[in-house]
């Protein structure tokens, strides 16, 4: 692993150190991880059941009853709320077998914050089939509307509630490391309750093109993917055996999949509703590793979200924090600072 002359090999950690001469923010927190320390089942409550979100709530209806104790839902269409509330609930496994999957119920406005995770996948004007450009960026106004009011008026129940909401907010719609920002600083939230989730299915498809080419085939076992759901994404095929070239193909290729369904005349949702939320917030809820966006900053509130490999803990966000080859240092930190506000 090559380093700058006369200079220690960077981490993820340094990035702040770099950019701001600061030391990184603590992402600890309190009281947001009683519930998985005491492994408790969850309050999950999703915003917005279109597209992703019903595909989301698909992936959490069937795979979370060991972590989920109930899915609530909320939507402007009340119409596809009943029809939702209808038929997940008569989605379980016969009489001979362990019912584990958690209800789904309807929520109103008054209930919306009161569960321990709230998942927004709320989205204003996605691009229509066939539109050119970085799809997730093109939303990034409209969705910020989006975040301001529900953070707001998160902010506003925490501020009358006789119980607070006191649990992690999870980001989906795009674009997801900028909707973070704007969700903490909307809500007035700690950085370290707030997380995005976009990365994941990017990841998932780095590996669905190293699958079908020998050349990307380190990416399958040393792969990581770094930044953002979009155009800055970084896909290192390693850590300790780095090939820039090799991971620059296999950056571009990931990128650009979405568009690959787009050619096809469909909107590609499918798999980041399922990789990059429903998995990945399981493996939140159960503490285990798994692609998300958590904020690189000061204690001065300088920095910005960024995606990468963490996990949960009892006592806040850990991320994998790794000695990096100089050079995927580098695409890094670009992404990084193309993220600041």
């Amino acid at each position: 692993m090559s380093s700058r002359k006369g200079e220690a090999v960077k981490k993820l950690s340094d990035i702040t150190r770099e950019v701001f001469n600061k030391d990184p923010i603590s992402l600890e927190t309190n009281g947001i991880n009683s519930f998985l320390s005491n492994k408790n089942k969850m309050k999950v409550n999703i915003i917005a059941l279109g597209d992703v979100g019903t595909n989301v709530l698909m992936g959490l209806k069937l795979l979370g009853g060991d972590v989920i104790e109930e899915i609530g839902i909320f939507d402007v269409n009340g119409d596809q709320l009943k029809r939702l509330e209808m038929e997940f609930n008569q989605m379980y496994y016969p009489p001979t077998h362990a019912n584990e999957m958690p209800p789904v119920k309807i929520l109103d406005e008054d209930s919306l914050y009161d569960c321990h995770v709230l998942i927004f996948c709320a989205s204003k004007g996605v691009p229509a089939v066939g539109a050119q450009g970085d799809m997730r960026m093109m939303q990034l106004k409209a969705n910020l509307e989006l975040v301001s009011v529900i953070g707001g008026n998160l902010k506003k129940y925490n501020e009358n509630a006789d119980k607070p909401f006191n649990g992690l907010v999870c980001v989906v719609s795009d674009p997801v490391d900028q909707l973070c920002r704007g969700m903490e600083k909307a809500a007035g939230l700690e950085p370290g309750r707030v997380r995005g989730f976009g990365l994941g299915v990017m990841a998932a498809r780095a590996r669905y093109y190293a699958m079908r080419d020998e050349r990307f085939s380190s990416y399958l076992t040393e792969g990581r993917a770094f930044g953002p759901h979009g155009q800055d994404l970084v896909i290192a095929n390693s850590i300790d055996n780095y090939d820039d070239e090799i991971s620059k193909e296999l950056t571009k290729l990931t990128v650009e999949a979405n568009m690959r369904v787009r050619d096809l005349g469909f909107k590609p949702f499918l798999a980041p509703a399922i990789s990059s939320a429903a998995l990945s917030i399981l493996l939140t809820l159960r503490g285990e590793w798994c692609y998300g966006s958590v904020f690189f900053g000061t204690e001065e509130d300088r920095g910005a979200y960024m995606g990468v490999l963490s996990r949960l803990t009892p006592y806040g966000i850990e991320y994998e924090d790794p000695e990096l080859p100089d050079s995927l240092y580098d695409r890094i930190l670009a992404a990084y600072n193309n993220l600041l506000d």
